[in-house]
Parts: C-alpha cells; sequence; structure tokens
C-alpha cells in the first residue's frame, strides 16, 4: 500500500485534525509543518501531492505507538526504519492499539476478509522463520477497513 494512503485511513479513522498529526510526529522527535501534513494527505493527483517515504511512514507510526501507549519508561524513540513493509505497519499499528489475535482477525473479518490464526501468526513472525508469510496489500486494506469500521461506523 502507498504511505499516503495509510495516512489519510488512519486519519479518518481516528478523527485527526492537522494538529494532532503534527503532534504525532513531533511524538517520534519529527517536525513537520501543517503545509507539510496537507501535503502528505493529498491524493497523487491532486496539485501539492508529497509522497510520504518509509522513514516518515515509520516516524509517524513511533508516534502513534507513544501517543496510545506512551513510550516505555526507561526506553527512548526507536530509529526509524528505512525499508518499512506491510508487515512493519501491521504490527506497528497493533502494538499501538494493544490489539489481540481475535481481535484482529474480527477487524479484518468485518472488512470482508477471513484470515486464520495460523495465517495472521504467519503476517507476525521473524522474516527469516520458515513460516513468515508477506503482508499484503489485501490484508491491510482490509485491516484498515475493520479499523473505520468499528471506530467511525463507516
Amino acid at each position: 500500500m502507498i504511505n499516503n494512503d495509510i495516512l489519510r485511513r488512519l486519519r479518518f479513522v481516528f478523527d485527526y485534525s492537522n494538529a494532532k498529526m503534527t503532534k504525532i510526529f513531533a511524538q517520534a522527535n519529527v517536525e513537520v509543518s501543517n503545509d507539510e501534513i496537507i501535503s502528505l494527505l493529498k491524493k497523487e493527483e491532486e496539485e501539492g501531492y508529497k509522497a510520504c517515504n518509509d522513514k516518515l511512514m515509520c516516524q509517524f507510526l513511533d508516534g502513534f505507538i507513544i501517543e496510545k501507549r506512551g513510550l516505555r519508561e526507561g526506553s527512548e524513540v526507536p530509529a526509524p526504519l528505512k525499508d518499512l513493509t506491510n508487515n512493519l505497519i501491521f504490527k506497528k499499528l497493533r502494538i499501538a492499539l494493544e490489539l489481540r489475535e481475535d481481535d484482529i482477525i474480527e477487524l479484518i473479518g468485518s472488512g470482508d476478509l477471513a484470515i486464520g490464526k495460523s495465517e495472521l501468526g504467519a503476517l507476525f513472525r521473524n522474516p527469516s522463520h520458515k513460516n513468515y508469510k508477506t503482508c499484503g496489500d489485501q490484508i491491510l486494506r482490509n485491516f484498515l477497513k475493520g479499523l473505520s469500521l468499528k471506530h467511525r461506523g463507516m
């Protein structure tokens, strides 16, 4: 999935303002102006669109985790990853929202996709594990759709 699309969907699900988005980035020690937020939230075909690279998306997700759960005592904001996969995005969202397997299966199911516990577990495994499975766009899209249905009823 395109990082900008994920940002737009998360903003919609949680009804975040530009100021709140800026605050989330600030949680991960990143200064993003209101104009940059607007550019990141535009669609590709719109004038002024700015692509959200993996590093910036990772910083947003780290800020989102800190916003939702707080920073662990004695720890620092993690260094952003340069290569972000759907699996890592999904994992960070799971951590931020403190979701269990059954919660995730229910959310994905409400987004019109069935997934089992073993398939879900494979998505969160280490990439070097023999049962690791790459998270496709459809799974992440249905998860975000399920979040939208849960939090916004849409």
